[in-house]
C-alpha cells in the first residue's frame, strides 16, 4: 500500500505535520510513504518580506509533484494551511490540474484525507477541510477523517488542534510551535488512512 503526503506549507506548520502523517503511515506492516509539496506560488522576495523564507528552506529538499502523480498511489493525504476558511491558493491551483485524472477516474476508490492549520484557534480549521472534501468527492475518493478513537482531540487541559474532520495545529502568529498532542493527532490519522487504504486494495 501507498500513501502520498503531499502538502502546502509557508511557514513550516503543515510541513512538521505532513512529516507526523507519514510517520503514521508507515506503523502499518506494509504500508509506504512519500511526501510532496505542491509548487510556492509567492515570489521568493515577497517570501523574505513576510518572513517566511527561512522556514521554505526546511523544506526545501522536498520534490514538488506533478498533478499526474497522484493515480499512482492508494491513498492522498493533503496539507494545507487555512485561507479565510479555505484550502489555500496554491493548493486549489494544483488541484485545479487533476482535471484529466477526473476524467480517467483515476482516483475513484482511492482514499482522500486532509489536515490543516490556522493562526488561531476557531480560525477556520474545520470548514477548510469539510470544503476540500468537496474536491475528494467529485473525484469519487473514499473520505476518511481522523476518528474519536484518538482521546487526544477530546483534551480540555491544552489548547490543541483536532476534529473528527482531520488533524490540525494552531500557529498563533507564526510563533507557535506545533504540540506534541497536535503531532500524535497526524500520526493517528496517517496509520487511520493507510490501514483503510491497505484493505481497500487488498
Amino acid at each position: 500500500m501507498k500513501a502520498l503526503v503531499l502538502f502546502h506549507s509557508l511557514y513550516g506548520h503543515i510541513y512538521k505535520m505532513a512529516e507526523a502523517v507519514a510517520e503514521g503511515v508507515t506503523r502499518v506492516e506494509g504500508a509506504e510513504a512519500t511526501i510532496r509539496r505542491v509548487p510556492e506560488a509567492i515570489p521568493q522576495e515577497t517570501l523574505e518580506r513576510m518572513g517566511a523564507s527561512h522556514a521554505q528552506q526546511t523544506f526545501a529538499h522536498i520534490p514538488v509533484a506533478a498533478p499526474g502523480e497522484l493515480s499512482e498511489y492508494d491513498a492522498v493525504i493533503f496539507g494545507t494551511p487555512t485561507r479565510f476558511g479555505n484550502m489555500s491558493g496554491q493548493m486549489r491551483t494544483f488541484l485545479d490540474q487533476t482535471g484529466g485524472l477526473w476524467m480517467q477516474g483515476a482516483l475513484v476508490g482511492k482514499v482522500g484525507s486532509v489536515f490543516t492549520s490556522s493562526s488561531t484557534q476557531h480560525g477556520g480549521q474545520e470548514s477548510t477541510i469539510l470544503s476540500f472534501h468537496t474536491t475528494l468527492l467529485h473525484h469519487g475518493m473514499v473520505v476518511v477523517g481522523l476518528p474519536y478513537a484518538f482521546k487526544g482531540q477530546m483534551r480540555m487541559d491544552e489548547i490543541t488542534g483536532g476534529s473528527p474532520y482531520g488533524a490540525s495545529t494552531i500557529a498563533g502568529q507564526n510563533d507557535r510551535e506545533v504540540s506534541e498532542n497536535e503531532l500524535e493527532a497526524a500520526r493517528f490519522q496517517g496509520r487511520h488512512v493507510a490501514e483503510i487504504a491497505k484493505k481497500l486494495a487488498a
